[in-house]
């Protein structure tokens, strides 16, 4: 469609494939190295992949997409007739996608905006879904105030101060989103959020001695601890608990995520189903390769994300 938004994310946003193809999103992927062979995440290696390779001791790192990469996706969406792009990314805290996303933005041949979630998951994926539909809205309002259902009657100068305008209220609601969104997480051991620089040594040794099962959660952009307890089955029921009272009565999204563990992820999923008033959309994932491969296979998430009323 002339004229659109486009929106860009990159792959550890998680998003079910039919959102992707419904809102025209363009995933960027991240890169995964088992050994010495690299793979592009979502296409060309899958999390079971780096749950074998995890177990078997291989050595697995990942990688941000090259400033070079955006600047390709930014140029195909004006191609395509974009009047502007909202780029949404994972926390800079946890990798340089965003600043990747940036460099490309500098130089692209129709504005772009990057946004730095501060999350990652179906946390971040929230935020893309919740920018989506803004531009739906966006885009409805302006094909019904122009004559004929179009926006070719206004002058070079409003177009440009309508685009970034709207920008402005797609990044406002992506940002919305992202304020009241929260994810707590269990993992088996933190020795691979240790081996990756997520989280400090002193901590995951800490876990480590005193065999606690730690819950961990989001919290400026970081992975940070959140409690310890004694079990797995205390970990996963307290990471029920916590989003029972994260979602209280508001209407929310929830994703389950795991890595190699659906028989933890379904039963939990349906729990959240029967104890959370407010639930919109309930999403039972697996995680893919890049985040995978910093948690280990056994990790459980969830993800609590507000529906947040549009900005416009």
């Amino acid at each position: 469609m002339p004229g659109h938004l486009a929106l860009v994310t990159d792959s550890t946003a998680y998003l079910p494939q039919q959102a992707v193809d419904r809102h025209r999103i363009q995933v960027v992927p991240l890169s995964v190295a088992v050994g010495d062979e690299v793979f592009a995440e979502g296409v060309e290696i899958s999390p079971k992949d780096v749950a074998e390779a995890l177990r078997s001791k291989q050595r697995v790192t990942t990688s941000r997409p090259s400033p070079e990469t955006f600047a390709a996706a930014y140029r195909a969406a004006a191609e395509a007739g974009a009047r502007g792009v909202v780029s949404i990314h994972l926390s800079a805290e946890l990798s340089g996608t965003a600043e990747a996303a940036q460099l490309a933005a500098a130089a692209a041949p129709i504005p772009v905006r990057v946004v730095d979630s501060r999350l990652v998951g179906m946390a971040l994926g929230g935020c893309v879904l919740a920018a989506a539909e803004s531009v739906a809205a966006l885009e409805a309002a302006r094909a019904g105030s122009a004559p004929g259902g179009g926006a070719g009657d206004r002058d070079g100068t409003a177009e440009v101060d309508g685009t970034v305008a709207d920008l402005d209220l797609v990044v406002a609601s992506a940002e919305a989103r992202a304020a009241g969104t929260a994810g707590f997480f269990y993992v088996d051991t933190l020795e691979h959020l240790r081996r990756g620089g997520r989280i400090g040594t002193a901590q995951a040794l800490v876990g480590s001695a005193l065999a606690v099962k730690p819950l961990l959660h989001l919290s400026g952009g970081r992975i940070e601890p959140l409690e310890k307890v004694r079990t797995a089955s205390r970990a996963i029921a307290r990471l029920e608990e916590l989003a029972v009272e994260w979602a209280a009565q508001q209407p929310v999204d929830i994703t389950v995520h795991h890595l190699a563990a659906a028989h933890r992820a379904e039963p939990l999923a349906e729990r959240l189903r029967e104890r959370v008033p407010g639930l919109r959309e309930l999403y039972v994932s697996e995680v893919g390769a890049v985040i995978g491969a910093h948690v280990g296979p056994g990790l459980l998430a969830v993800v609590v994300s507000p529906v947040i009323a549009s900005p416009h």
